[in-house]
């Protein structure tokens, strides 16, 4: 396959400029849209380029030139506008302060394409070389986005990552109208917007830290303390988490909350966000008493299935499996080995399995849970 030709793109810099091009839009045209963003020393990430096209028209805008969402949001926030994104969760993040909630209609690609039979995860290089028979080249997948002027490869490369939504969007939208899977396809496009568009925290970070399953009720109560603390920090100063405390770390202190602030020095020292200031808050957090209140309100964290429910778990995924396989859907497109786990554990029916799968899975899962 030939490395195709970059089609022309204009060049953005002015809200003026944006609101031209995107009032040559229909109200209900399809618009390709992708993003070049950066995240390496921050906690949001970076919006450093947005790329449009539609109708063989494409645009390369500069989000570091001017504000950017009082233009987008009449258009892709409200109306008939269907945006077409592919794996679009970390753009939609990045898109997140200008469109908090997504654009009001979105079809992912990567999501369409799991929906009928092409793999859970494909990349859109792949993608585009199924369907459209030509090469992407990737030459500058690690390029600095937020440097200014972008070099005529950064351009091209960028420009081309839209240029192939259109038919892409055409033939998955044709696939799965012929699957009847529209409807299903719409409804997980819209918790991949909930999931991605979200700003707030985590309300029961530890449920992740499955090593701490068998901690003591207070332990896990403080784990949550402190990462919630780590949370809503991280946001603050907008750097990394594990800027602030590594998960380990957490862990530690957790167990073994320090006697005294130099001692949290010590155990912290090398921190690169965990200055002075933070850990002296950090001190005080963990000298206060976990209360009872504290306990109640600390979801418990699920541990691995042992015994029954092992074998339980194993039936389960059987299910999954033979519906999947009915379905003609991946197995974790249908429900996801860890949702599972996390069923047969808690015995509460997940939020995931909502909606079509419910339909689907939930009178063969739940006859399956363990006593």
């Amino acid at each position: 396959m030939q490395l195709p030709v970059t089609p022309a793109a204009d060049w953005i810099t002015s809200r003026a400029a944006l609101e031209q091009w995107l009032a040559a839009l229909p109200a209900d045209a399809a618009l390709d849209l992708d993003t070049e963003f950066m995240r390496r020393n921050t906690f949001y990430p970076q919006l450093a380029l947005l790329q449009l096209g539609w109708n063989r028209r494409y645009a390369l805008v500069d989000p570091l030139a001017f504000e950017i969402g009082d233009a987008l949001r009449p258009l892709l926030g409200n109306g008939q506008l269907l945006t077409i994104m592919h794996s679009g969760s970390e753009d939609l993040e990045a898109l997140a302060p200008l469109l908090p909630g997504g654009p009001a209609r979105l079809f992912d690609t990567q999501i369409a394409a799991a929906f009928v039979g092409m793999g859970l995860g494909i990349s859109y290089r792949a993608l585009v070389a199924e369907l459209v028979g030509a090469e992407l080249d990737k030459g500058e997948t690690r390029s600095d986005w937020m440097q200014r002027p972008l070099t005529d490869s950064q351009r091209a490369y960028a420009t081309l990552d839209v240029v192939y939504l259109e038919p892409v969007h055409e033939q998955l939208a044709a696939r799965l109208e012929q699957r009847g899977r529209s409807a299903w396809h719409a409804e997980d496009c819209e918790r991949l917007k909930r999931r991605a568009c979200v700003r707030e925290g985590d309300p029961q970070p530890q449920e992740n830290f499955r090593g701490a399953a068998e901690w003591q009720p207070a332990q896990q109560a403080r784990l949550r303390r402190i990462l919630q603390w780590r949370d809503v920090t991280a946001r603050q100063q907008d750097r990394p988490r594990p800027w602030l405390l590594e998960d380990a770390q957490a862990m530690n202190l957790a167990q073994l909350p320090p006697q005294t602030l130099a001692e949290l020095d010590e155990r912290t020292r090398g921190q690169r966000a965990l200055r002075s200031p933070q850990r002296a808050e950090l001190f005080q957090l963990l000298q206060q008493a976990i209360t009872d209140e504290d306990v109640a309100a600390t979801a418990a964290i699920p541990g691995t299935p042992q015994g029954e429910a092992k074998k339980a778990l194993a039936a389960m995924k059987d299910a999954v499996d033979s519906t999947a396989l009915a379905l003609d859907l991946p197995p974790g497109l249908l429900c996801p080995r860890k949702v599972l786990e996390t069923y047969v554990v808690t015995c509460q029916w997940p939020d995931f399995l909502e909606g079509w799968r419910r339909e689907h899975l939930h009178e063969r899962l739940e006859r399956l849970l363990p006593g």
